[in-house]
């Protein structure tokens, strides 16, 4: 045993795996068309159930039933062990066999994840360690030394709990006028000579679809994103308008747009809406002409979701109550 593994197992903790877990693991595996395929489901539905044992016993709200890996088709077409975690987003959990020093990260799970915790199996499958986590990842294997420790994971957990709260848009008072610091009128965004964009000569309204049939109780208003994506030193606008139902809901139009000499938004920019679970919602992304792109839904009052601006890897994030 080398000097990294005996740090590691310093930091680790053991978990039973109960009969429950067993049979869930070999029913799932049990659907797959070949071995290998059933001993990766296999592996992996055991690796989500003793992390979320793990996070139960931590009191940390999940919900694993809402995670791909609980879904038979995204098991079957992908090498996924999610775990959706209540207001946070999901984790994924990826299984080791005792002695290996590296852990697969499939590209399928690059994305949409909050941390990586890695759990260890040995033959017997009667209990499982967890080793450690990061909080990111973008290449096919991760080295065990690169693992942070569970107390690490914990605070790092907490830190994503809190975090959205401490920005959180209320839009129901943007009807009474009260707007969070950031939040501009569009046209006063558009007037600064350094953002005007350059398709100025037509009017605001033209680029702004269903403007025959908006309310007129709307309200709107935009703010300024820039993680990297700019050109020109320009960056793109986020602007939300959002109008009041007679259902009581509430319809929400996303636009994101380029600014300045930025003509048409990069390609390849995300726009996507997230749920108060982390899961994707919607998603729109740019293409080689796009001066702006759009997404329109509805929602019902204190519902919770986040607007998630992205392109490369990089990406920003707002959260919203309705």
């Amino acid at each position: 045993m080398n000097n990294s593994t005996y740090q590691l197992d310093d930091f680790t903790l053991t978990l039973p795996i109960s009969q429950t877990a067993r049979l869930t693991a070999e029913q799932f595996a049990n659907e797959q068309s070949n071995s290998q395929k059933a001993e990766q489901v296999r592996l992996n539905t055991l690796a989500v159930w003793v992390v979320n044992d793990y996070l139960q016993m931590m009191d940390i709200p999940t919900d694993k039933e809402v995670s791909d890996s609980w879904n038979p088709i995204m098991r079957l077409c992908g090498d996924i062990a999610d775990l959706q975690v209540s207001s946070v987003g999901r984790l994924e959990c990826r299984p080791i066999q005792k002695h290996q020093q590296i852990c697969s990260i499939p590209p399928e799970t690059w994305e949409e994840r909050v941390g990586y915790l890695v759990v260890e199996f040995d033959e017997s499958l009667q209990e499982a360690k967890i080793l450690g986590f990061v909080a990111s990842a973008a290449t096919e294997t991760l080295s065990l030394r690169e693992l942070q420790p569970l107390e690490a994971f914990i605070d790092y957990l907490a830190q994503l709990r809190e975090s959205p709260l401490a920005s959180l848009v209320n839009l129901s008072q943007w009807f009474a006028g009260i707007f969070e610091t950031g939040w501009q009128t569009v046209e006063s965004l558009w007037n600064l000579p350094e953002l005007r964009p350059a398709y100025a000569f037509r009017s605001i309204e033209t680029v702004e679809p269903n403007t025959l049939n908006r309310p007129e109780s709307f309200t709107k208003r935009a703010k300024l994103i820039d993680l990297g994506i700019q050109i020109l030193n320009h960056p793109v606008m986020l602007i939300v308008e959002i109008s009041p139902q007679k259902d009581s809901q509430t319809s929400i139009l996303l636009q994101l747009h380029a600014t300045g000499s930025q003509i048409y938004l990069p390609p390849g920019v995300h726009l996507t809406v997230l749920d108060s679970s982390g899961a994707v919602f919607l998603d729109a992304q740019s293409r080689k002409s796009d001066n702006y792109i759009q997404l329109q839904f509805r929602g019902e009052p204190r519902e919770d979701f986040s607007v998630r601006v992205a392109l490369n890897g990089i990406s920003i994030t707002e959260h919203f109550r309705i």
